[in-house]
């Protein structure tokens, strides 16, 4: 019975998928390379070959997860203006998509807090960062101002995402969770779960 082969960047591929899991529950120091190679069904010695460190690894995700946010950015804002329709509510929807998908957001977090310790790691992040505020800028035409608001709500959004706290019933949480996008155009509400979200028409930012 014959099998087919794997590519090299295939193997990356699902090497970069099962990393991102393991990532996300544990930590970028926490997981060790041994655990990612079983969890893609490869040998430890062939990870190696495929990223010659765990630094390499860990760049790679870091880089999966951030072109994976700009590709939805990027997309929404060009249909959002096909559409005649405001970009900012547009990415701030695809944003909302990717808080439900725990795994982007959580490798994500694993990053800033990896970054401190972990130049190439920090330097893969500044990358996104750059990417992602020219993008924002450049497709909603908004002031310095607006990009900044939109972006410190993205990261209220991360944590409160992280903490699950649409689940506290308690005031704290609801302040911190509550949309404020009837006062300011550019904050926007954290999504709904998936069965009971509405389609958006606030701003989200992004991380």
């Amino acid at each position: 019975m014959s099998t087919t082969r794997l590519s090299a960047e295939e193997r990356r591929e699902q090497l970069l998928e099962a990393a991102m899991g393991l990532v996300a529950q544990r930590g970028f120091d926490a997981t060790p390379t041994l655990a990612i190679a079983k969890a893609a069904g490869i040998s430890h010695a062939y990870l190696f070959r495929l990223f010659p460190s765990k630094e390499d690894l860990a760049v790679a995700l870091v880089g999966r997860c951030n072109a994976r946010i700009l590709e939805r950015f990027d997309h929404a804002a060009s249909t959002a203006r096909a559409r005649g329709e405001d970009p900012f509510a547009a990415m701030g929807a695809a944003y909302g998509e990717l808080l439900v998908e725990r795994d982007v957001i959580l490798v994500q977090l694993h990053a800033y807090a990896a970054s401190p310790t972990h130049p190439e790691i920090r330097s893969a992040m500044r990358a996104s960062f750059r990417e992602l505020v020219e993008l924002v800028a450049r497709t909603t035409g908004a002031p310095d101002d607006e990009v900044r608001t939109f972006f410190a709500q993205g990261m209220l959004m991360n944590v409160t995402a992280a903490l699950d706290l649409h689940e506290v019933d308690a005031p704290y949480a609801r302040t911190l969770t509550a949309s404020h996008a009837a006062d300011d155009p550019t904050c926007g509400s954290p999504p709904a779960p998936a069965t009971e979200r509405h389609p958006a028409t606030d701003r989200h930012p992004t991380s």
